[in-house]
């Protein structure tokens, strides 16, 4: 029977990581960081992926990595949901490392595990597992195009393209421009990469190596989501304990205890969408359901505790200085990356047969 409760190394490492982000990743900083044109915080990734090993977790040992399931993953990005951390762990820890997972590429893997590099997959966020992705043309060994919403492009030291004739190409960063484009989520900033004569390293077959990575990003992305709604919950009902209206508690009204206590179920729901996810992950179990399920659920939880938050701490809720809106555009954004709820329903009707008439 799985056992999808916290074991004990999950939780020392889940203490760890909220020590460093407590220390190095307060609101305010990351608010001012959405406010220049650097939002991407290098040195607590450097203290993640080098100081902690985090970066390599999916990584063999064998290959320069900690040898660790998707478990222990799902727990990092529980905290930088929480934190809404504006690093690129789930971009280069989790995605590029599982597209390079599939492919002949140790070399690549061993420096994505260190933490030397940052990885990205050339594939717009939006894509969900399976589904279809732009692709770029290969002359004479040199790539050609333009592709969109690359999640993470800008500090990426690697990135891992699929060409139109079915391969993926590790590009390094220098060769390519990267251009910002506007995003909902400041933490987590999309690009436009064009590609003019981009010079190309085939590393293996670009189909299984996105998929499999689309649907490690889908699944643990439902982490994220957990820690998010986790925090902005856990906010509400403080605020609510200590803002008074009419000599009392304002969490006191019924009213909101009964909106509290739906929230909480939705969120308990989510754990354990969520957990089942990465332990499916892990196990290799039941994934494609396991993930279509947690991502069905995920996206509307994180956005409706999002949205609780907003509202309920009033007006001050609606103010920049307050980190509230940080977690409604990180929920937002998750929303629709690696497949909106309703393309993850529908995949979900095929793999169990329960398809409309």
């Amino acid at each position: 029977m799985t056992d999808l409760l916290y074991s004990e190394e999950e939780e020392a490492l889940r203490s760890a990581v909220r020590d460093l982000l407590t220390d190095h990743c307060d609101a305010a900083s990351v608010i001012t960081r959405t406010e220049s044109d650097a939002p991407h915080d290098l040195s607590l990734w450097k203290s993640l992926a080098d100081g902690m090993g985090l970066a390599g977790l999916l990584v063999p040992e064998d290959k320069g990595g900690q040898g660790a399931t998707h478990r222990e993953v799902a727990v990092v990005l529980e905290e930088l949901g929480r934190a809404v951390a504006p690093v690129p762990y789930l971009t280069s820890a989790v995605v590029a490392t599982e597209a390079l997972l599939a492919c002949d590429a140790d070399d690549l893997l061993v420096e994505l595990a260190s933490g030397r590099r940052i990885g990205a997959l050339a594939v717009a966020l939006n894509v969900a597992p399976g589904g279809s992705f732009k692709t770029v043309r290969l002359e004479d060994g040199f790539l050609y195009g333009e592709l969109t919403g690359v999640a993470d492009a800008a500090v990426a030291d690697v990135l891992l393209v699929p060409g139109e004739d079915g391969g993926l190409y590790a590009v390094d960063a220098s060769e390519v421009t990267v251009t910002p484009q506007v995003a909902l989520d400041l933490t987590r900033p999309l690009a436009t990469v064009s590609f003019d004569g981009a010079r190309a390293r085939l590393v293996g077959d670009g189909g299984p190596a996105v998929r499999r990575a689309l649907r490690a990003g889908a699944g643990l992305l439902a982490s994220e989501q957990l820690g998010l709604s986790d925090w902005t919950l856990t906010e509400t009902v403080r605020y609510l304990k200590e803002r008074k209206q009419f000599n009392r508690p304002v969490g006191g009204f019924q009213a909101l205890k009964h909106r509290l206590a739906q929230l909480w179920l939705e969120v308990v729901n989510l754990r354990a969408a969520a957990r089942n996810a990465a332990d499916a992950l892990a196990t290799g179990e039941d994934t494609d359901v396991a993930v279509a399920v947690a991502q069905a659920y995920a996206a509307r939880v994180a956005v409706h505790a999002a949205e609780e938050a907003v509202q309920l701490h009033g007006g001050l809720g609606m103010t920049w200085e307050h980190p509230v809106h940080l977690y409604l555009k990180r929920a937002k954004a998750d929303s629709i990356a690696y497949g909106t709820a309703g393309a993850h329903r529908a995949e979900l009707a095929e793999l169990v047969d329960l398809q409309a008439p």
